[in-house]
């Protein structure tokens, strides 16, 4: 019930996505059932493997994470944590509150064992094929350990569900230096770089080496990367409006772009985030994927996907595993560490 298109756009991105699969599953819509089922006779669902789940209350998009998880246990995100925390669900799927999808997920779900802070991954295009970043908002303040553990977190979910064969992690800072940046990334560098070999890692990327490709897989803590991801989802628009203006100043140039349309086309679905669906947070039991507030059926479609991938990549498992393995110095570096 989240979100602010209403739930008649995640309905149709559930058709979407159930009409696409390659392999069948079923999708629980958790909210208002009134609401829900006047929405489904609208739709053409006869076939589809679709359930409604009632669940009263909504949690509005301004409203305080903490306060919603304390006074509204029977909202649509609360509801859909508890079908997931219960076994009844394998995945969320949300494009409500961000704040309250990472925290009641949190709560109902639980940490993955030897997970010290969950984080938002979130996939961008690249020149040289997708970068994935983490965090891009569940923690504004982190520690050394708390980028370790997402550098290996993300490296594992580039690879199994992105199906990147060998990403390469890079942790953000404002130099190539390992002696640049501030106390947390000097120190964060220091444990990534005592497991290079594990962890792929490339050292120190700056922010003008994201879209280069510099790396597959980017550390930060979540204040940064929350900035980093509004501005690079604010370009395409950006770039479109420069281009019309131009394209408009003369004949030449609007004969020019009518030429390169297709090549226009094909950079704007490259860049549109309704491609990559949503935002996935690792570190929790479960599967948990995170949707922009003004998401579109398709992007609500390739998010569930994402979601669907994820579950079936076994992504909790091989974190579990890499965690527990020396290898990865992990277990050694979280001792006593919260």
């Amino acid at each position: 019930m989240g979100g602010d298109l209403g739930p008649g756009v995640i309905l149709r991105g559930a058709i979407e996505a159930l009409r696409g699969a390659s392999e069948p599953f079923d999708v629980l819509l958790v909210g208002d059932e009134p609401v829900l089922w006047r929405e489904l006779e609208q739709l053409d669902v006869a076939d589809l493997p679709i359930f409604v789940v009632h669940a009263p209350e909504q949690v509005e998009m301004a409203e305080k994470a903490q306060r919603a998880w304390r006074g509204k246990r029977s909202s649509s995100i609360a509801v859909c944590a508890a079908l997931v925390g219960g076994g009844r669900a394998e995945a969320l799927v949300s494009a409500g509150n961000t704040g309250a999808v990472v925290t009641t997920s949190l709560l109902n779900l639980g940490r993955m064992p030897g997970i010290l802070r969950p984080a938002i991954a979130t996939t961008i295009p690249t020149f040289a094929g997708q970068c994935v970043i983490l965090d891009v908002g569940a923690n504004a303040d982190c520690k050394p350990i708390h980028l370790f553990q997402f550098a290996h977190m993300g490296r594992i979910y580039a690879n199994l569900v992105l199906g990147i064969p060998e990403p390469r992690v890079g942790l953000l800072n404002i130099g190539e230096e390992p002696t640049k940046g501030s106390a947390l990334t000097q120190a964060a560098y220091q444990l990534m770089d005592g497991s290079r070999a594990a962890l792929n890692f490339v050292g120190n990327v700056e922010g003008r080496d994201i879209f280069a490709g510099a790396a597959e897989v980017v550390v930060c803590d979540g204040f940064t990367g929350n900035v980093i991801l509004k501005l690079a989802g604010s370009l395409p628009g950006v770039g479109s409006r420069i281009l019309g203006e131009e394209v408009r100043r003369s004949m030449t140039a609007w004969l020019g772009a009518l030429f390169m349309k297709p090549a226009l086309l094909r950079l704007k679905r490259r860049f549109n985030y309704e491609e990559y669906g949503g935002a996935l947070l690792l570190g929790t039991r479960g599967v948990s994927v995170i949707c922009h507030g003004r998401s579109s059926p398709r992007a609500i479609g390739n998010a569930i996907r994402m979601a669907e991938r994820t579950i079936r990549g076994g992504l909790e498992s091989a974190i579990s595993r890499v965690l527990a393995s020396r290898d990865s110095g992990a277990p050694l570096a979280i001792v006593g560490e919260a």
